[in-house]
Formats: structure tokens, sequence, C-alpha cells
């Protein structure tokens, strides 16, 4: 089949992967010249004057991303160089906090992965007896359910037998920067299906994978060259402007595809869609204003990183948790400089942000200051205001199928994750093989 992606991001390269493997003919259209959507690479400026990659928001890896992975090996990204392996830590600049073990081989094998979780929760620091065995007993209830609750429940709800301490050092954190919404507003079941991959299911699932390279070069670029290699057509700098259903096929400026997969944003999509569906027949027409009534639904949370830098600055470990609240926003740093970055260059992650650019960034050195004792240039700050849907309870999302033919992927497209990498490349991976079922 001749098919069309519109979109470079995770999403649209994991679709023009799969379904190059598929056999099919593919064009990947991107109106921009960089790779990578919303999670990419930008150019900054250190206050020395020396030349850096930055990204257009923080964004890590788990173990229990295995669709990511799989991908990003079989497009040639060497893993052990890319990223950097760490136990899941949401330890504090006091120690205080939790960390999950890293154990080696052959022993990590032998064990199952609930065990790094008992092992983490009994020498969490800081936490009383108590504490840590109200949270033993809710994953446990948690395990014994198949981790499933009711479709209303919120995460705070969820959680609501948990200590104040445990809520605001582990299920806070834990919940605003896998589903980017706070936890009063937070989907209990997705939190659990994420827990349930994360912690409690296979053996490496709660590592965490820091990238030691921007965003794009870790896959989008890596999957670009792999793809071009196999036969597929890059059209980077082409925004598409006229996307018409033509008899059987959809029209893309002027080439005719038997199929068209949209992988960008929600709001891109609905703007396509708008113009298409005043062509198109009205049973066609109808189909695409169904699936814009539920697109139309999302409401989206921003997320806002902050780079700084300092000469000699270096943290106890490439990424430390942040006390958070309305004054202090940030929840987690991360050490550039113990990632392949220059040294001193530090990124603030303020998940679910709210407020204006100035304002974050000036709350984030003071942060810097009170809880670190740093003092620190601001290099450049990010606010990506639709960064990703808000995981609400009972949220609609839109599927993938538009109408016959046209296609949706992206993290945003029902699936069983949040607004997350892998959620991004499981539904281009989806979306890429099911062109060949139609």
């Amino acid at each position: 089949m001749k098919v069309a992606i519109i979109g470079a991001g995770w999403a649209g390269m994991a679709a023009a992967v799969v379904a190059t493997q598929g056999g099919h003919q593919v064009t990947v259209f991107e109106a921009s010249r960089s790779l990578g959507g919303r999670a990419r690479a930008l150019e900054a400026t250190l206050p020395d004057g020396t030349r850096v990659m930055l990204d257009n928001g923080q964004h890590i890896l788990i173990g229990a991303y295995t669709d990511t992975l799989r991908l990003m090996r079989e497009v040639g990204v060497d893993l052990e160089a890319a990223l950097l392996r760490l136990p899941l830590s949401l330890r504090f600049s006091d120690g205080a906090g939790l960390q999950f073990p890293l154990l080696p081989a052959p022993w990590s094998a032998l064990f199952p992965a609930s065990l790094d979780a008992l092992v983490g929760i009994l020498r969490a620091r800081g936490w009383t007896w108590r504490d840590k065995l109200a949270l033993l007993r809710l994953a446990s209830q948690w395990q014994r359910s198949g981790f499933v609750c009711h479709a209303a429940l919120t995460v705070a709800e969820l959680c609501a037998p948990l200590s104040p301490r445990v809520r605001h050092e582990l299920i806070e954190p834990l919940c605003v920067s896998a589903l980017n919404t706070p936890a009063t507003q937070a989907s209990a079941a997705v939190f659990l299906r994420v827990m349930k991959d994360a912690l409690f299911g296979a053996h490496g699932g709660s590592h965490l994978l820091l990238p030691r390279v921007d965003l794009s070069a870790l896959f989008p670029a890596p999957a670009a060259r792999w793809f071009v290699q196999h036969g597929g057509q890059m059209r980077l700098g082409q925004r598409v402007n006229d996307l018409r259903a033509q008899g059987s096929q959809w029209v893309v400026g002027n080439d005719g595809f038997d199929a068209v997969v949209l992988a960008v944003s929600a709001s891109n999509a609905l703007t396509t869609l708008s113009g298409c569906a005043q062509t198109a027949s009205e049973s066609v027409a109808s189909q695409m204003r169904a699936w814009a009534n539920i697109t139309q639904g999302l409401h989206f949370e921003a997320i806002t990183t902050v780079y700084t830098w300092a000469a000699h600055v270096a943290l106890s470990a490439p990424v430390l948790a942040l006390r958070s609240d309305d004054q202090n926003p940030a929840q987690f740093v991360f050490d550039r400089g113990q990632l392949g970055g220059p040294k001193g260059l530090l990124a603030w992650v303020v998940s679910a942000s709210t407020g204006e650019r100035d304002a974050l960034q000036a709350q984030v050195l003071q942060q810097a200051r009170s809880q670190l004792g740093l003092e620190l240039q601001a290099v450049q700050t990010v606010v990506e205001k639709r960064a990703t849907f808000a995981c609400t309870p009972g949220l609609q999302r839109p599927p993938m199928l538009i109408a016959p033919g046209l296609l949706a992927c992206g993290d945003y497209v029902a699936g069983p994750y949040p607004a997350t990498l892998e959620g991004a490349v499981r539904s281009g991976l989806a979306a890429g093989i099911f062109v060949g079922m139609i």
C-alpha cells in the first residue's frame, strides 16, 4: 500500500518504521525541519557562550517501556550508550525518600519485580513503620484486585489510606510525573496500570532510563535514518494544508495514498479534519465530526522545564526529587552534566504547571536557593502549554480510526497508557500495523 504519515514525532516515526517493515511504500510529511514533535532537541547557548543541545522538555523512559526500547534497538540505537539505567529513586537532597535496589546479575533474574518494591519501601528513609506498612497493605490490595479499580476514582481517593508523608513524597510525585495531572484530579485506573507495569511487572520495569543524548537523537533521528535506508521518503519542512478524500484514496497535496496517518497533535488533527470535512462525502464527513467531537472534549496540561547553569555545580545524583508546593513548583531536578551535557547544566521539571513563564522561572531559581543552596543563572525556560492531555477519571479518548483509510496516532489516542513516550510509540505501532489491514 501507499501510505502517508503526517508528523515526524515519536508516534509518527514509530508508525513509519512498522509500516515499512510491513512492506508498504511510506512517505512522512513534517512541517518543521526537526524531528521529534513534542519530544525534540533545541539549541541554546550557556552564559559562558558554549553552544548546547537541550530538549523542549526533560523526558525520561522507564524499564517498562518495552515497545519503545524494542523499536529503538530495531532502528540501531545502542541502549547502553544512549540511556543511563538507575534504580527508581525518589530521594530528596537530605537523603529522605524511597529508592529501589539495583540488583546485579544473576540475582536480578532470580527474584520477582515486586521484591524490588518491597525492599525499597522497607528501606525508605524518613518514613515510620506505620507509613511503610500502610503502603505495603494498600499495594497488596492492588495486586489482589489485579490493579483494577472503579473508573470514577481519583488517585487521591485511591491512596487516601496512606499517611500524608507517603502521599506527598511518593504518590504525588509518581502521579504527576507519569500522568502529568495532579493526584486530586488524576485517573486512579490509569495510575494503577502504570504502577502494575512499572513497579510490579517484569523485573527492571521500575528502572529509570535517563537519556544521555538529546531527544531527537534518542529515537526520531535514528528511526528516520533506518526508514530512508529501507526505502521510505522523508519530506521535512513540508506542511500539509490540503488533505482530501477522493474515491477510495486520500490526496495529500497532489499525491494519492491508500491510507493516511495523522501523527500530529490533537489540535492540529482537528484543524486538518475541519478543512477536509468540507469536501468529503457526507458519510466520511460525519465520521470526521464524530471523531472531532470526542477529541474536543480533551483538556490539556502544561509542562515547564527550566534550564539553569552555574560553573562546577553538580548534584549528588543524576536526578533528585524536590519538595513541591505552590511557591516551589518543580518536582524534580536533573543534572545534565552527569548525562552527557556540560557540567553545571541542570533541568528543573514542573509537571502540570500553571502560571506564566517568567514567574515560574523566578520561583524555580528561588527553590534552588532554598532547597539546594544553589545560586544559578537561567539558560532557557520551555513551556509546553499543551504537553499532555489531562488524564482524568472516565476520560474518553478518540479512537485510532477516523474514517476508512484515515487514522490518527499519538499519545492522546485511545490506549492503556497516559501521555508518555511509550504511549505515543504504542499508538504509532498500532497505526502502522493497522494500515495493512485496510
